[in-house]
């Protein structure tokens, strides 16, 4: 969907409610007119939150009626481009896919003079997204006025819109659990090679914290390798942190030292999925892991009003900050995608004021800071 289209839908949502308040305030809704025009917009609002979902019958089952009532028609009928999906009043059980073959094959909206054995007229229009029929809307009348035809290509643009809408949230669905599986992909097998040799290391010397470590490994692996979700708790990103180092403070002892410090009440705030483990992998791969000597890594998440700063800091060799400015424009190679995928992904949930800070320079270590709203619509685990 182009951006002229989303501002442009979004325009006229804001309109509808506008409009809607305007009415309300009001004692009566003021003329027939008015009423007609209040009844119109609260009865697409209506259908709105199904259609969004898609075109699938139990959409359509819960927008039908919705939209027979719009259309003043004797019934409302939805199809898909392979079988009839259902609608309201009369013709949902008479209608047939032959009946809207045409409209599939060419998109532009017909009158079928006799359906059914009543011999009522359906109004055929397409339902169309990105260039492309993907059902159609059936208004069956006893005759299909020219005020009638017009209305239902009208609500079936209206529709298609919705369904656009619908395609754009699984777009955006889609291409969120295609960067988590980036993420997941870059999980180091040099890692895990590492973790599992420390704990071998344990096997015969102590074998109780061997136990330990491997339980902590397979709880470390599910987390980052969980099917569903988009979003997590700080809590749980924080638990799946701990567990990650754990396993290295196995292999590093007292050479990697941490400090965490989190404010109680920002512990429930939603966060993307796996969008701190990656920093702090970050820290330890390419900030610790070629310091000589100990390193610290330090975790904040703080309370800020209607906010929740957080931030990873490493006081290890540092980087270019031309090479994560690459890194975060996408530029850089496979093994610096963390961090320019957990800022697009922050981007894409809470907008382009909430990205990633990233403090560096050769030597100086690095702290990677980000801002998380406490509550965003549309945001929940």
């Amino acid at each position: 969907m182009t951006p002229v289209l989303v501002v442009a839908l979004t325009l006229a949502v804001v309109a509808v409610v506008l409009v809607a308040v305007r009415l309300l305030r009001r004692r009566d809704l003021g003329t027939e007119a008015d009423r007609a025009t209040f009844e119109t917009l609260h009865r697409a609002s209506l259908a709105a939150p199904a259609l969004r979902e898609g075109l699938t019958e139990d959409a359509v089952s819960r927008a039908a009626k919705h939209l027979h009532a719009l259309l003043g028609s004797a019934g409302v009928v939805l199809t898909s481009t392979d079988r009839v999906l259902g609608g309201d009043g009369v013709g949902t059980e008479v209608l047939v896919l032959d009946d809207v073959a045409e409209v599939l094959e060419n998109g532009h909206a017909v009158v079928v003079p006799r359906v059914g054995p009543l011999g009522h007229q359906a109004i055929v229009a397409p339902l169309v997204v990105d260039d492309l029929v993907v059902g159609t809307l059936v208004c069956i009348a006893d005759h299909a006025t020219a005020n009638l035809v017009r209305a239902t290509s009208e609500v079936a643009r209206w529709v298609s819109s919705q369904l656009e809408l619908a395609e754009l949230d699984a777009s955006r669905t889609r291409l969120a659990e295609a960067e988590v599986r980036a993420l997941r992909a870059q999980i180091s097998p040099h890692f895990i090679y590492n973790a599992l040799n420390a704990i071998a290391s344990y096997v015969r010397t102590d074998p109780e914290h061997a136990r330990e470590l491997l339980l902590e490994f397979a709880d470390f692996t599910r987390y980052s390798f969980r099917r569903h979700g988009e979003f997590t708790t700080l809590a749980e990103e924080l638990r799946s942190i701990d567990r990650y180092l754990t396993l290295e403070r196995a292999r590093f002892g007292e050479r990697l030292q941490v400090t965490v410090r989190v404010a109680p009440e920002v512990l429930p705030v939603t966060v993307p999925y796996l969008c701190l483990q990656p920093l702090v992998e970050n820290a330890v791969r390419h900030g610790l892991e070629r310091k000589a000597g100990p390193g610290r890594i330090t975790i904040l998440a703080e309370d800020d009003g209607a906010e929740c700063a957080i931030s990873v800091e490493d006081d290890g060799v540092g980087a270019d900050p031309e090479q994560i400015r690459r890194a975060m424009t996408g530029e850089g190679d496979a093994d610096s995608i963390g961090v320019g995928n957990v800022d697009e992904r922050l981007r894409q949930v809470f907008g382009d004021e909430y990205g990633l800070v990233v403090e560096t320079a050769p030597g100086l270590g690095t702290k990677v800071s980000m801002r998380v709203p406490k509550y965003a619509p549309g945001v929940h685990v």
